[in-house]
């Protein structure tokens, strides 16, 4: 792009409720793609794009596309093809909020593994947008459940992706569905010639933009995330706040109310916070504002569009409680901390399911981002005894204790005590309301208030199968049992054997079997170990002491049309949980798994216990 000046987002002639919601959210100034897409898609010319994830680009056709929708024809006008459901998620989210202020706009994303009965009653509804995978789209098309014939404009989103992934013939076969005369958008980070060949035959003269990425953060912040599991985020964020020796703090969040929300818990936990949101007026928010930098506040929840311009020096560390959408904000939010040649620390929450947005800040910024472990109760413990300790140095050098002396002389000799008892008791007086010792997490309100659930992991995208066959636990023919000397023995110290009901003959491999256990038990795959693959079962090893949630979750997951069903391997309740497990498809619940009980169960026990030979495991990847 020229060295032009770039206008401002009201000179693209954009609909104005497009326009309003476009300033509310934030945006200041278009970003280099945006600038140059936005134009000629408002045209309706086609457009190829060469770009990377993370610069703006779903933006720069959401505005435009959104702008020329007939909101008053209710079918599909606009369809938006993506490589994943967690990306057909994320840009249907970012269309709503486009176009929040569009009466009777409704965008519907649909992908695999989502109950297909569900999309059904959705699009009998109607929906202006589709947000879609190749795989599922194809799939209503063919159940002439999705009509394209009121088509206006499709978009090809990541399509190198998609061509990697395998859906490449899938996209054609959609577009060959789709109107002659309709708009075309072409997304794709590279070119290779299977996409060129693609924009060739399906794009009519397209405009051609190439937008090269560059890393904008900033080299004085210390980077890290903590990866969200089994532990709830707020509880997390109080650990950080016990052990993190910091002077201001940011805490970043997605909407107005949670900001007030997370503002107020964390009062009630005893810190100097407050929210800053879109909602206040200009005067509160400049008062907030010098609050902090006095030292009056020590923590800002904040909303993105609320932080425009905040420079307060005092700022050490900047939490990203909730992910940010794109790169962009993230080099923002990270920006108001690491001034005037200060070190700053940044720290963001990451859940399952958005460590694909991870890796996406990551690559646009092209700075590696550390995991952090989060401090343990001990830690908290001795970071609280260290402060009790220098409260009381602080108070023998400058406090006047003669007659507080005498009175516990006193009581000590009346009461026979000695006076290190006496101490702990006034210790524990003096600490009574803020426990040296943490309490269990998420217990301070009391009154028996249930404690919030973490993040919990999306699944796995199923495979496209009939319902029945998917979903009943295929058990028609006995399994080839392994020879007797395959060491189906303990697995080495540290590590536990489990059995997973996928095997050979549903195609599956050792590749499909880390990447669903990486990516939903939140594991790095270097601490998966030894994977045996048999004709109707595998077994993998994975390290002692997996949480609870993260097992109930993992038998819930699917791999090549199969239910994992997993469960440690040699004990009685894998034959009980596979004959008994329900799954209740589109109903938003996990399979429970009812364990078998009574005489025939425990004589099942001890039958399996005797008959499991115990040995070491021979070999285990590094």
């Amino acid at each position: 792009m020229s060295d032009t000046p770039i206008p401002p987002f009201a000179d693209f002639g954009l609909a104005p409720a497009v326009l309003q919601a476009v300033t509310e959210v934030g945006y200041e100034n278009p970003s280099p793609i945006q600038a140059e897409a936005i134009p000629p898609l408002l045209l309706g010319r086609d457009l190829l794009g060469q770009a990377q994830t993370g610069t703006g680009k779903t933006a720069a056709f959401a505005l435009p596309l959104l702008s020329r929708l007939d909101l008053a024809v209710r079918a599909p006008q606009m369809l938006v093809l993506t490589p994943t459901r967690e990306l057909a998620i994320q840009v249907a989210e970012a269309l709503q909020t486009y176009a929040r202020h569009m009466k009777g706009f409704h965008v519907l994303p649909i992908y695999g593994g989502q109950a297909i009965g569900l999309q059904l009653r959705q699009l009998e509804r109607g929906a202006h947008v589709i947000v879609g995978t190749p795989g599922r789209v194809i799939d209503h098309l063919k159940r002439r459940t999705l009509r394209l014939d009121r088509l206006t404009s499709v978009v090809l989103d990541e399509a190198d992706e998609m061509l990697r992934m395998g859906f490449i013939d899938d996209v054609e076969e959609i577009l060959e569905a789709t109107p002659d005369k309709r708009q075309v958008a072409l997304f794709s980070a590279t070119m290779p010639p299977a996409i060129a060949r693609v924009a060739n035959k399906h794009l009519n003269d397209p405009v051609e933009i190439r937008i090269a990425s560059k890393t904008a953060t900033v080299a004085t912040v210390e980077q890290r995330f903590w990866p969200v599991s089994g532990l709830h985020k707020l509880d997390a964020l109080t650990r950080i706040l016990e052990v993190e020796a910091f002077d201001g703090m940011l805490i970043f969040v997605r909407t107005k109310q949670a900001t007030e929300e997370l503002a107020t818990r964390l009062e009630a936990r005893g810190y100097a916070a407050t929210a800053l949101n879109g909602d206040m007026p200009q005067p509160l928010r400049e008062r907030t504002v010098e609050r902090l930098r006095s030292g009056a506040l020590d923590i800002v929840v904040a909303t993105d569009v609320a932080a425009r311009g905040l420079d307060v020096e005092r700022i050490t560390h900047v939490i990203n409680y909730d992910i940010p959408y794109d790169p962009e904000a993230y080099v923002h939010r990270i920006g108001r901390t690491g001034r005037a040649g200060r070190t700053g620390q940044a720290i963001l929450f990451v859940a399952p399911r958005e460590r694909r947005m991870l890796r996406i800040i990551e690559q646009a910024t092209r700075q590696q981002i550390t995991p952090m472990r989060l401090p343990t109760r001990e830690d908290v413990t001795d970071r609280r005894v260290a402060r009790f300790k220098t409260l009381l140095d602080e108070t023998l050098e400058v406090q006047e204790l003669d007659f507080f002396r005498k009175v516990v002389e006193g009581y000590r000799e009346e009461r026979g005590t000695d006076i290190e008892v006496v101490a702990a008791a006034l210790a524990f007086l003096v600490q009574r309301e803020r426990p040296l010792e943490p309490v269990a997490e998420s217990q301070p309100a009391g009154r028996g208030a249930r404690p919030e659930r973490a993040s919990r992991p999306e699944r796995i995208e199923r495979s496209e199968r009939a319902p029945r066959e998917r979903d009943a636990p295929q058990r028609d023919r006995p399994e080839r049992r392994p020879p007797r000397d395959d060491n189906r023995g303990q697995a080495e110290p540290g590590w536990v054997r489990y059995r997973i009901e996928v095997g050979r003959d549903h195609g599956v491999q050792p590749k499909n079997i880390v990447g669903a256990i990486a990516n939903e038990a939140e594991l790095d795959s270097r601490n998966i170990g030894e994977i045996k693959l048999y004709d109707g079962y595998s077994t993998v090893e994975l390290p002692e002491g997996m949480p609870k949630e993260i097992f109930r979750h993992l038998q819930a997951v699917w791999i090549c049309g199969r239910q994992l069903l997993i469960s440690i391997d040699g004990r009685p309740e894998t034959m009980a949980a596979r004959k008994k497990v329900k799954t209740m498809p589109g109903k938003g619940k996990k399979p429970r798994l009812a364990i078998g009980k009574g005489k025939g169960a425990k004589s099942e026990r001890k039958t399996v216990r005797k008959s499991a030979p115990m040995g070491k495991a021979k070999h285990r990847p590094k």
